[in-house]
C-alpha cells in the first residue's frame, strides 16, 4: 500500500545511483597545473573555464566546438597593457566572439604555433603575479564598505532578497 506523500515510482534502478553527471573535461589541463603553487580555483562561465587566483581572474580556458577561433587561452587584461603583452605574445589578438570590440581580454589563440609555449609563458607571468594580469571581479564598493550592484547601487542581501522586502532591525 502506497503511504502519504510517497512518490507513485519509488523504484529507483541500482545502476542510477552509481551514475552520476558527466562532467566535461578540463580545456587546456596543463595551464592549471603549471598555476599550482598558487592554489587556482576554477569556476565555469559562458561555456569557458575561468581561472581565479586569490579574489582575481586571470585567465579563461576555452575549447568549444562552436566558434572555434576563440579556443585558447583568454587573459584578463586590461587596453592599457595590450601593447606590452603583444610584444610577449606576438599572436595575442582581441576576442572575435566580442565583434572586434577591443576590450580587456586577449587570446591566445589554440591554431597558434607556438600556443603551448605561449600558455606556459602567460601561467609564468601570472605566477610572478604580474600587474598587467588579472582583474578583481565585481571590486566596486561603496565607502562604508559594502558591496555594490550593478550601477553602483547597493547590493540587496540574500535575506532581502529572499523575502523581496527590506530587512528591519
Amino acid at each position: 500500500m502506497k503511504k502519504p506523500g510517497q512518490k507513485k515510482n519509488a523504484f529507483v534502478p541500482e545502476d542510477a545511483l552509481v551514475t552520476s553527471k558527466v562532467r566535461r573535461s578540463v580545456p587546456f589541463e596543463f595551464v592549471l597545473d603549471a598555476l599550482t603553487p598558487l592554489e587556482p580555483r576554477t569556476h565555469p562561465m559562458f561555456g569557458c573555464l575561468a581561472v581565479y587566483v586569490g579574489e582575481q581572474i586571470v585567465l579563461m580556458l576555452r575549447n568549444k566546438a562552436t566558434e572555434m577561433q576563440d579556443n585558447g587561452v583568454w587573459i584578463a587584461t586590461t587596453e592599457e597593457h595590450h601593447a606590452s603583452l603583444r610584444r610577449e605574445f606576438p599572436k595575442m589578438r582581441s576576442i572575435q566572439l566580442f565583434g572586434g570590440k577591443i576590450g580587456g581580454w586577449q587570446v591566445l589563440p589554440f591554431d597558434a604555433p607556438d600556443f603551448e609555449t605561449a600558455a606556459l609563458r602567460a601561467s609564468e607571468l601570472v605566477l610572478q603575479q604580474d600587474p598587467r594580469i588579472g582583474n578583481v571581479p565585481n571590486a566596486r564598493r561603496t565607502a562604508a564598505g559594502a558591496k555594490t550592484g550593478p550601477r553602483g547601487k547597493p547590493a540587496r542581501s540574500a535575506r532581502t532578497m529572499r523575502s523581496g522586502r527590506k530587512k528591519t532591525q
